[in-house]
This record gives C-alpha cells, sequence and structure tokens, in this order.
C-alpha cells in the first residue's frame, strides 16, 4: 500500500509573497498611491518591504497622517467588517513591496489555516494596542515626546528584529502631521535632539537608542 504524502506545513510567510489569481505583488515607488479614500474595500494588502503612510483627508480638504506602516503589517482590513469603501488612503513614503489578497481569499485561509489566523490575529491585537498608545500619547504627552515616540517607531524599536535607525528620508511636514503640532515645533525638536546627541539629523535621520529617555521620562501612569 503506498504511502500517503506528507502534507507540507504552511508557512504564512511563503503564502503572502507568491502570486495566484487571488493575490498579486506589485512594487511601489516613493510617493505612489496604493489605494486612495473613497476606493471600493475589496482587499486586504501586505507590506513585504519598505514604509508607508496612512492618511485622511477632512471634508474641508484638511489632511492628516494617522499611521505609518512598516515590513510585516497588514492594512486595508476594513474589508472584512463590512466597510464598503475606503476611509483612508495608504501611499509609500519608499520604494515598497506589497501584496494584495482578494477579500474573499483572505477570509479562506483564515478559517482553513491556523498558522495564518495565527499572524493575523496577531497583527489586529498589535494594532490595537498602538492605537490606544497612540490616544494616550496624543492626550498626555508634550509634542516634544510624542515626536521622540514617532521616531522611535518608525526605527522599529521595539518590534522583533533590530531596529533599523538610519530612516528613510521624512519630511518635517510629515513627522507635524502624524504627531498633530506645527513644522516649526518638529524642527525646533529635532535640532534640540540632535544638540543633545540623540540623533543624527544631516539629509537624513540616525536614531539613537539614548533617545528611548525622553520616552520613558515620566511616563503617565494608566490606571484600567
Amino acid at each position: 500500500m503506498a504511502r500517503k504524502a506528507k502534507k507540507t506545513p504552511f508557512d504564512p510567510k511563503a503564502f503572502l509573497s507568491k502570486v495566484n489569481g487571488n493575490r498579486t505583488v506589485s512594487e511601489y515607488q516613493k510617493d505612489n498611491i496604493v489605494y486612495s479614500q473613497g476606493d471600493p474595500a475589496d482587499s486586504v494588502f501586505y507590506l513585504q518591504t519598505g514604509k508607508a503612510k496612512v492618511t485622511v483627508v477632512s471634508e474641508q480638504g484638511k489632511e492628516a497622517v494617522i499611521a505609518v506602516l512598516g515590513p510585516g503589517d497588514f492594512f486595508g482590513e476594513g474589508c472584512l467588517t463590512g466597510q464598503p469603501l475606503r476611509l483612508a488612503s495608504v501611499s509609500a513614503m519608499t520604494a515598497c513591496k506589497i501584496t494584495r489578497i482578494a477579500q474573499s481569499e483572505i477570509v479562506s485561509v483564515i478559517h482553513t489555516e491556523p498558522a495564518f489566523a495565527e499572524l493575523f490575529i496577531a497583527h489586529l491585537l498589535a494594532r490595537n494596542s498602538r492605537v490606544e498608545e497612540d490616544l494616550v500619547d496624543q492626550l498626555f504627552n508634550s509634542s516634544e515626546k510624542r515626536l521622540a515616540r514617532t521616531l522611535l517607531l518608525l526605527a522599529n524599536f521595539g518590534k522583533e528584529g533590530e531596529p533599523e535607525p538610519v530612516l528613510a528620508k521624512i519630511s518635517q511636514a510629515t513627522l507635524a502631521e502624524i504627531i498633530g503640532t506645527t513644522r516649526s515645533r518638529v524642527s525646533f525638536f529635532m535640532n534640540k535632539f540632535r544638540r543633545l546627541g540623540l540623533i543624527n539629523y544631516n539629509g537624513h535621520i540616525e536614531v539613537r537608542r539614548s533617545l528611548l529617555n525622553v520616552v520613558l521620562h515620566e511616563k503617565p501612569e494608566i490606571r484600567s
């Protein structure tokens, strides 16, 4: 009697890197738009490499950066909750490689592959935690501390793997949008951080671990 072939374990990262009828992998250059606010929400995206930003525009035309995405992040998952249209826009901040997964396929793989479901749930939990931390940051922390935290997040401090201390070129205007302050305030704090030796800032930004002290100092206590 012939032996039954052993099934190869499901690899979520391999699944996300391969193309099929319901999955595409595309490369984006800086400032390329992945999708725009108001577009049909019919798929989920996975950022393989690079960085992207999520922005929203008010009815008055004011734009705000609400999140910065890095390798390993999913986005566009609102379609799984019945969201018919995109509530925000996503564009590349650097050269990116992004996987697009049709809504029907991601629903199927979540149901059939526990390894993928675990990866996706871990992303959702991390995203929820990040949203709570962002809210606390906006409510309790100074713009100086918010800028320090944003620079550390952009450099992947606190994430799996080694930090990436040298950031892709990011404008002071974009940093101001992310933390909710003015460009002049960002410029003031960036120069202060440089004088203190917390960052190197000469065309690109190099974040040093000592910048963590700005964020950790007098961290607000949160009570449940």
